[in-house]
């Protein structure tokens, strides 16, 4: 019995590694309480594997995302050489990821995670025009059809009991199975995503089950500092006191916004993020309410400083930035860039993320954020506010406990600053049209997964969005068909 099962998990992954062509965007550990090719829990019926109290675990998953764009009418595209917009043609693209999770406990409360990923990805329009609302969560800026292979996450992960009631630690990626102290100081160091330890919700839970777009994985406007991959190097506290809980860390920025190389002056160059937590019941079901702000001292571009150098030498424009410098080769002689004007400079924001259950696994979801929009994007999206809320539910209430089901609503908008710019043909890494009519970027998004057999789900995924890349120029609406196989081992 262990064999076969045991064998039809390595056949799953091989498949994976042989035609799903796989890659990931930084993203919560998916959930392994429904899994069929449980390697843990096949060991432990087997009296081989203790899932209360592990010394070790593994596991994986793969997930395969397709989405389909329908062609839309726009009266400009790409202006006068700016090369940031939304590809108004029929585009298709996709991701592909596969991912092992390792753990390994060293000492007491001392665990040891390790995380290798593959990805392959085709992005819509480059990964261009679009400010809040990426189609899939898994793009990265530095994906291509050829698979790579790469180390997400390697890190310490510190536990200190101060006492309080037992806490039960399911065996989970990312977790070992454990008893720890609802009173307790963990600290995490080393390699991993800042959204594995900050702006979680259990709502929305690992977007690998639930939504596609972006725009739900965290606050669009939350400029966490990560290498294009969406990772990075730092260190974060959390401290647990019984219903609260409050995290500080420190991550690495990029060494130039938007690339892959880290900068490791954490001295000069850094962000930090501040976040307080809230657990709570209502009438018996859970909530939770957090509030997180981020401040980054990074290498960046502020939109008025470049705004000002244009008009006062005209010279200084998008066409004619140092070759020998980092910009985002822009073709508009007419236009301002950041390239001019990049030296150190301070981001903050702070936004709320609330979750509530109001039925057995059915859940509400709301994040808000707002950010200074003083400097362009160093690390995520091209996002200055955010507003996204919605539902999402398991398929108890219809006999199909495993499949999922949700809608949600996201909006996110830019500042004065940052609409002046692009107005005037600026861009950034992801935006600018060469023109702008400002507007909020808007989109809708309802998905339904389905599960088989427990251990594999085909969802099905519909994305309206209108006003890309802020630009009520350019409305559409955008019409966005996705499909994608997720699997759980």
């Amino acid at each position: 019995m262990i064999t076969s099962r045991l064998v039809a998990a390595g056949f799953a992954a091989g498949l994976v590694l042989v035609a799903a062509r796989a890659g990931a965007q930084p993203a919560p550990p998916a959930k392994h309480d429904d899994t069929a090719f449980d390697v843990m829990n096949v060991l432990s019926d087997q009296g081989l594997h203790d899932l209360k109290e592990e010394s070790w675990n593994a596991y994986g998953q793969f997930t395969y995302i397709s989405s389909f764009k329908v062609p839309f009418h726009a009266p400009y595209t790409n202006a006068n050489g700016s090369p940031n917009s939304f590809n108004g043609d029929y585009e298709r693209s996709f991701t592909g990821t596969f991912t092992l999770f390792f753990g390994l406990k060293v000492w007491r409360g001392g665990e040891i995670y390790f995380s290798p990923e593959v990805l392959t990805e085709r992005a819509l329009s480059d990964l261009h025009g679009l400010g809040g609302a990426t189609e899939n969560f898994e793009l990265q800026k530095t994906g291509s059809t050829a698979p790579s292979i790469y180390r997400s996450r390697f890190y310490l992960h510190q536990t200190f009991d101060l006492g309080g009631h037992d806490v039960v630690v399911d065996s989970d990626p990312l977790k070992l199975g454990t008893t720890i102290a609802s009173r307790r100081l963990t600290l995490t160091v080393g390699n991993f995503s800042a959204i594995d330890v900050f702006d979680k919700n259990n709502v929305t839970w690992d977007p690998r089950q639930t939504f596609f777009d972006e725009a739900f994985m965290t606050h669009a406007s939350y400029d966490f500092p990560a290498d294009a991959r969406g990772y990075t190097f730092g260190a974060a506290a959390e401290l647990y006191w019984d219903d609260w809980v409050v995290r500080l860390g420190r991550f690495l920025p990029p060494k130039n916004p938007n690339q892959q190389s880290i900068d490791f002056r954490f001295w000069e160059r850094y962000g930090d993020s501040l976040e307080i937590e809230h657990d709570h019941t209502i009438n018996g079901l859970a909530g939770a309410v957090r509030v997180l702000g981020y401040r980054n001292h990074v290498l960046s571009g502020r939109f008025d400083q470049a705004i000002a150098a244009y008009q006062t030498n005209p010279l200084e424009n998008a066409g004619d930035c140092p070759t020998t410098g980092y910009n985002y080769h822009s073709g508009n002689f007419a236009a301002p860039d950041l390239c001019w004007v990049r030296q150190v400079n301070v981001k903050y924001g702070v936004g709320i993320n609330l979750e509530q259950y109001v039925a057995k696994d059915v859940g509400l979801f709301l994040r808000l954020m707002y950010s200074d929009g003083v400097s362009e994007v160093d690390a995520f999206d091209s996002a200055d506010r955010d507003l996204s809320f919605g539902a999402v539910a398991k398929g108890s209430l219809w006999h199909r406990p495993f499949d999922v089901a949700g809608i949600g609503f996201a909006t996110s908008w830019i500042s004065d600053a940052h609409a002046k710019y692009l107005a005037m043909g600026g861009i950034d890494q992801f935006i600018g049209d060469g023109n702008l009519r400002k507007a909020a970027e808007n989109m809708i998004e309802p998905f339904y997964s389905v599960n088989f057999g427990k251990a594999v789900w085909l969802a099905a995924d519909y994305q309206l969005v209108w006003n890309p890349g802020y630009n009520a120029d350019r409305v559409g609406p955008i019409h966005i068909v996705g499909a994608k196989v997720h699997g759980e081992f």
